[in-house]
């Protein structure tokens, strides 16, 4: 699995294929962004919150707006061998 990872705004579709051609090897990813809008319909908080962690550990809208893309570092997983 790549450690780091090009996101790339959806509305960039060359820059997608420039930067996976030039970027994507085994340490690195390139994906288009896949969020569209939140998708909870209400303000209220759901009645059991169902997630266990936010997966995504920082905001990057500005970046993709500003030059259609993003690059972060994939969190390390640990496994525990018993």
């Amino acid at each position: 699995m790549a450690d780091l990872v090009f996101i790339v705004s959806r509305t960039e579709p060359k820059q997608y294929l420039y930067l996976k051609h030039v970027f994507a090897d085994e340490t690195r990813d390139v994906v288009l962004d896949r969020r569209t809008v939140d998708r909870r319909r209400t303000l209220r908080p759901p009645p059991i919150e169902r997630r266990h962690i936010d997966r995504r550990h920082r905001d990057i809208t500005r970046e993709l707006q500003s030059s259609g893309w993003a690059l972060v570092r994939r969190p390390v997983t640990y496994t525990v061998v018993r």
